[in-house]
């Protein structure tokens, strides 16, 4: 290819290439919820053992555990409790005592109630929380 030739492809390579690379940054790459799972199998603990927000946050877990175990925290105790996904928050105490876990299971429930599935409920709460991350 001569000089002249590469000058006049160079902006349509450049524009072809662009075009490629920001299609695949829009996309999440998830197509089933399923691949989201942390794979959290113990049972939460009851909401009757709480008040409040807390308790509403736990009803949440119990209401929807998929959800939840689709979702990572970002109080970041899998790094710090070895949490597999949010639901772990829910099996124990730790929920209680962390206004993060508390926010992130009651945005989740408000979207799910709203009708949004596991996917969307992940993009909108990995939006709000990520830049909370500890």
């Amino acid at each position: 290819m001569s000089k002249m030739n590469l000058r006049r492809a160079a902006p349509v390579i450049i524009a072809f290439l662009t075009f490629f690379a920001l299609a695949s940054c829009s996309q999440t790459g998830v197509k089933d919820a399923s691949s989201l799972r942390g794979g959290e199998t113990r049972p939460t603990l009851s909401p009757l053992n709480y008040t409040g927000v807390t308790a509403q946050a736990y009803q949440a877990a119990r209401e929807i555990p998929e959800v939840l175990d689709s979702l990572y925290c970002y109080c970041d105790c899998a790094r710090h409790s070895g949490h597999k996904s949010l639901l772990s928050c829910y099996v124990d105490e730790h929920a209680v005592h962390c206004d993060i876990c508390i926010d992130e299971a009651l945005m989740a429930y408000d979207l799910h109630r709203q009708g949004k599935d596991a996917v969307a409920i992940r993009e909108a709460v990995d939006a709000r929380f990520a830049r909370a991350s500890h």
